[in-house]
């Protein structure tokens, strides 16, 4: 039997560290259930708590959360992930690539920062059997996540990639990065097609939570296609619901968050998974 008593829980404490995820909104937000369960599994004294914080407050709520003492990590979500690279005395080499961060950790009395959602990404296709090497990829949206996928899948040498985003600047940025990365992919900024590629990524929050809209005027997908949405909540986005009636291959956003949660925990802690 147990000896909590009936009063009280045993999973939080004054001795436990905690970690945050900042957004807005952060309802959609899987990170608290999952970063949790990773740190129980590791044995430690932790848990990741939503944060939601407007944009106009930013600032200010940002320098007092720094200052607690038991605060050990910050990750961040939309749209916070190229304003939260400030914060960071130091960028990893991700980080300083794509120009954002996802992640946020004391070093001695600074923070450091680095982004991991390239990395999730990635390793999320791989291990859903997707191939990117000399492939051809469409990627809408090129914020924080989106730089920082386009400049993971840059480094798996695809043949061709074509970026979209409504700011034209944003993508034609990551156009460079991505060029930077990978000389022989050919790249591209222009309208979404997906008629002449083999994967389609979306990195932007269109069909988040009650949006019900697509991220590109379409009707019907290739059936060859593989359709990845980042977004975790709802988990079948009206993307995938279109792509898995269409007969493609899906990867949902949950895949990029697994594929990520054992680096940005070993960032966190600076002690490497053994798993």
């Amino acid at each position: 039997m147990s000896s909590t008593p009936a009063d009280e829980v045993d999973y939080v404490s004054g001795r436990t560290r905690l970690f945050g995820i900042v957004g807005h909104p952060v309802q959609q937000v899987r990170s608290p259930e999952m970063f949790t369960a990773a740190f129980k599994a590791r044995g430690m004294d932790a848990l990741l708590v939503p944060l939601h914080v407007v944009p106009p407050d930013f600032d200010v709520t940002l320098a007092g959360l720094l200052a607690l003492r038991n605060l050990d990590g910050l990750i961040f979500t939309i749209p916070y992930k190229v304003r939260a690279a400030a914060l960071a005395a130091t960028l990893g080499t991700q980080a300083q690539i794509v120009g954002a961060i996802n992640a946020l950790t004391r070093e001695g009395e600074r923070w450091k920062g680095d982004i991991f959602d390239g990395i999730g990404c990635v390793t999320g296709l791989h291990r859903a059997g997707v191939a990117l090497a000399d492939r051809r990829v469409m990627l809408l949206g090129s914020g924080g996540a989106g730089s920082a996928v386009g400049v993971a899948i840059a480094h798996e040498r695809p043949a061709f990639m074509r970026l979209h985003d409504l700011d034209r600047a944003r993508a034609d940025a990551l156009a460079d990065k991505v060029r930077r990365v990978s000389p022989e992919t050919t790249v591209e900024v222009a309208a979404p097609r997906v008629d002449d590629v083999h994967v389609l990524l979306n990195v932007t929050p269109i069909g988040m939570l009650d949006d019900a809209r697509l991220p590109l005027d379409v009707h019907a997908l290739p059936r060859e296609l593989t359709v990845f949405d980042a977004i975790v909540m709802p988990e079948e986005t009206p993307l995938l619901a279109l792509a898995r009636a269409c007969g493609c291959t899906v990867v949902r956003g949950r895949a990029m968050m697994r594929g990520q949660i054992d680096r940005m925990v070993d960032y966190f802690t600076g002690v490497p998974s053994t798993a």
